[in-house]
């Protein structure tokens, strides 16, 4: 089966011609590109956070592979949640899931399973696939939707891809979709991200997961990217790199109440 999209002609444009000229005007053209293992990326609507996305992405070289990370925002399926279709359509065509990935990551870690409930209308990461197919057209992706809470399960998980991705033996990146703080002000959100992203950088995964809990940071993918750290570092990855920050306000001109989105390269 292919999974047709949840959320487009809302997050993003819903035809092609749309979509190729906004993501067009979000993505900066002639950037150096450098390889990168891991990244964070936002899931906001296009509008809001697709320019730090674009900058991002655009820095990268896209690999033909990209596991996408998400967390499960309405908790509905299962808590680690590979998709089982056989590719994901966007306006820009369908991006083939890459089974055999998938398969090694069952594999070397049977709580992840296949579950088709727990994407269906899931955006966080849908919407990191057209960007991915507009860079690299002929990608392949494996979304997994991650519900657990524990940083347990982030070292479970995070080892498991990493195994999966050496005997898999071609380069992959692991792209974590996350938006930082939710609904404060603009200086509040600032404050508690910079706790947040002191520890990304500092490639601490189970730091950053410990601090979003106790300073209350409503970093909505903190799991994604606590599993991207912990892959990472299996893979030897060795420094992380902010790329960008901004919030909503930046947009709407409301800073009394903005979500806030960070873009961070980890190589």
């Amino acid at each position: 089966m292919i999974r047709q999209p949840a959320v487009a002609g809302q997050f993003y444009p819903g035809t092609e011609r749309q979509l190729r000229n906004q993501l067009a005007d979000m993505i900066p053209v002639d950037m150096p590109r450098r390889k990168a293992i891991g990244v964070i990326s936002p899931h906001a609507g296009y509008p809001y956070s697709g320019a730090t996305a674009g900058q991002l992405l655009a820095g990268i070289n896209i690999p033909r592979t990209v596991i996408i990370l998400g967390p499960n925002h309405r908790g509905s399926g299962y808590m680690a949640a590979l998709s089982p279709d056989d590719g994901w359509q966007t306006p820009l065509g369908v991006a083939p899931v890459e089974k055999r990935l998938n398969m090694l990551i069952q594999q070397h870690q049977p709580a992840i399973q296949e579950d088709r409930i727990a994407h269906q209308l899931e955006h966080s990461l849908e919407v990191q696939v057209p960007f991915l197919q507009y860079l690299r057209p002929d990608v392949t992706i494996v979304p997994l939707c991650l519900a657990f809470s524990d940083y347990n399960g982030c070292e479970l998980v995070g080892r498991a891809l990493a195994t999966a991705i050496k005997e898999f033996g071609e380069e992959v990146l692991v792209l974590a979709s996350s938006d930082m703080t939710h609904y404060e002000s603009s200086e509040a959100a600032r404050q508690k991200d910079t706790l947040a992203l002191e520890r990304v950088l500092a490639f601490d995964p189970q730091g950053l997961v410990e601090v979003c809990r106790s300073k209350k940071i409503t970093m909505c993918g903190v799991i994604p990217a606590a599993v991207m750290l912990v892959a990472a570092k299996e893979l030897c990855a060795t420094r992380a790199e902010l790329i960008q920050y901004t919030t909503s306000g930046a947009v709407t001109g409301d800073y009394r109440q903005v979500v806030a989105y960070a873009a961070v390269l980890v190589q």
